[in-house]
């Protein structure tokens, strides 16, 4: 198969499996899905889950979250991890959402960059999942099915997000890349793979990773 009729099998499959895709970070509006996604780095979309909830009941936007200092933020996130770096973050973009915007999230992927804590990948899933602008957020699921599915070299996840924005429809990404992230989740994780349940890599998967999961 060539990767195109690959990535057309992707689609299909996964369109079967997720004809509707829930997104794993709960929010209401993009300032906490913002703040959520900074959250979800090195730690998982269940622990952000159970603590946004906290930290949302005292500040759920800018200029609440401002009123916070910055102990009391990392008090509340400490079990995501990384609490003193992603508190600073999260107090200093909060300043900043009020100096230059109003108060609101901006919708363009380079002022997204700019935020203290926010880089590539939880920018691109800013504008993908609550502006609906076309991007496709590279996460750890998505760089590893990439490459057992040879669509992808697996060198970094920028390659990957090239290959996958080159490989599969505009219109599609924002569905996808969730798609891609709950089979690889359910069906092809890092660990405890078992490929007799995965059907994507059956059928596409790269040689040499087939190869591998056979003999294990």
């Amino acid at each position: 198969m060539t990767k195109k009729e690959k990535a057309n099998f992707v689609i299909q499959t996964l369109e079967e499996i997720y004809p509707k895709v829930p997104i794993p970070l709960e929010h209401t509006d993009p300032y906490t899905l913002l703040i959520a996604v900074l959250l979800s780095a090195q730690s998982t979309d269940v622990r952000v889950n159970q603590t946004t909830p906290l930290l949302f009941d005292r500040a759920d936007n800018p200029a609440a979250m401002i009123r916070l200092s910055v102990d009391e933020i990392r008090a509340i996130i400490r079990p995501v991890g990384l609490s003193p770096t992603k508190a600073k973050a999260i107090h200093r973009l909060s300043e900043i959402l009020l100096e230059k915007y109003q108060g609101e999230v901006p919708r363009d992927l380079e002022a997204l960059e700019e935020l203290p804590g926010v880089g590539h990948k939880t920018a691109s899933v800013v504008i993908s999942q609550a502006f609906g602008i076309p991007a496709f957020p590279v996460d750890t699921h998505i760089h590893r099915l990439m490459y057992r599915w040879g669509l992808s070299t697996g060198k970094n996840v920028v390659q990957t997000e090239k290959d996958a924005k080159r490989l599969f429809p505009e219109h599609l990404w924002n569905k996808l890349h969730l798609q891609i992230i709950w089979y690889g989740r359910e069906y092809c994780p890092a660990r405890g793979w078992d490929l007799s349940k995965d059907k994507i890599t059956q059928k596409i998967g790269r040689k040499a990773v087939l190869r591998k999961a056979m003999k294990k």
